[in-house]
């Protein structure tokens, strides 16, 4: 296998976690020599079309209709395909598939229909869920893919006066709750200095830096002293690097692993709304660092840094259809 394709979701609306992950494994197989190219396009996130650029991976425009699609996997002479969407139509892994590649799915527990050789849900708890399809799956957190940015980092942060608190949202904020959580830290009426990121630019005050999406994020999360974000893709990263977390869900396919990830303790849960009930428990964690560390304590170790790997194994050793 030589050369593989990865159509993902990226932009405003979708978010960039897809792209994210899949970034992550295309760094593995271009380690290996592995020719990569990315297909589809990126709308509205200068950030996402950096990290491709920056990798040198191309983005090739390509067809939504499945057949269509397919035939521009044998034009490029693609040996396999990472399909990670949840917009793509039903039969696109059938008719790549039916070309002759090899099919991975990135999923998110529901298959959603597609069909491929190989599925992967990374989600925390995901292999002792039950999947409605015969196919093989590497299911759970040892699969989990990260960046070269984040694999090995440790954590950075110094001792210092007060919680150093970091708040993000994936890299668009898709459902634009930056403000609001801003808001819900500054209602603790606490000590902290924190750093929003946000692609719309907003006056927080007080103690808050409100930045642009960056690629020191992995930077920002090790030296932060609790981390306040959404339960996608970055969360895996989190874990990885042992950050004390407190987590909310934006979108309905996120609150299985919100559940799972709270239900362990390697989280603190704040519900989806910024209201009181989320400021005490902000309040909480910004005033008990034994309290804090503890989450960060449960979540290291979960993700050993070494998913992408085991998952470029299983897909190299397919065989081609």
């Amino acid at each position: 296998m030589t050369r593989v394709g990865f159509r993902c979701d990226a932009g405003v609306r979708s978010g960039v976690g897809h792209l994210v992950r899949c970034v992550a494994l295309a760094e593995e197989l271009c380690a290996r020599g592995v020719e990569v190219v990315f297909l589809g396009e990126v709308r509205g996130s200068a950030w996402a079309l950096a990290q491709l650029r920056e990798r040198a991976l191309p983005l090739v425009p390509a067809p939504e209709e499945p057949a269509r699609l397919a035939a521009l996997a044998r034009e490029l002479r693609l040996d396999a395909a990472v399909l990670d969407s949840y917009d793509l139509p039903e039969g696109t892994g059938a008719a790549l598939r039916g070309a002759g590649l090899t099919v991975l799915g990135i999923v998110d527990g529901d298959p959603l229909g597609q069909e491929a050789d190989l599925y992967l849900d990374q989600n925390l708890g995901a292999e002792h869920r039950p999947f409605p399809l015969p196919a093989r799956r590497l299911a759970g957190a040892r699969y989990v893919l990260l960046r070269d940015s984040v694999r090995g980092r440790g954590r950075t942060r110094p001792a210092g006066p007060v919680p150093r608190v970091l708040c993000f949202f994936g890299g668009t904020d898709s459902a634009g709750v930056a403000p609001a959580w801003a808001g819900a830290l500054l209602a603790t009426g606490l000590p902290f200095e924190a750093t929003v990121v946000s692609p719309t630019p907003f006056e927080a005050g007080g103690p808050i830096a409100v930045i642009p999406p960056t690629d020191r994020l992995p930077e920002l999360m090790a030296g932060a002293d609790l981390v306040l974000t959404a339960a996608g893709s970055a969360v895996w990263e989190l874990l990885h690097l042992g950050v004390p977390t407190a987590l909310t869900w934006v979108a309905d396919n996120q609150l299985i692993g919100y559940e799972e990830l709270v239900g362990r303790g390697v989280a603190a849960g704040l519900g989806r709304a910024a209201d009181a009930a989320a400021v005490g428990v902000l309040a909480r964690l910004l005033t008990d660092p034994a309290a804090r560390e503890e989450h960060g304590r449960r979540g290291r170790g979960l993700v050993d840094g070494k998913g992408r790997e085991r998952v470029a194994d299983a897909l190299l050793r397919s065989d081609p259809r």
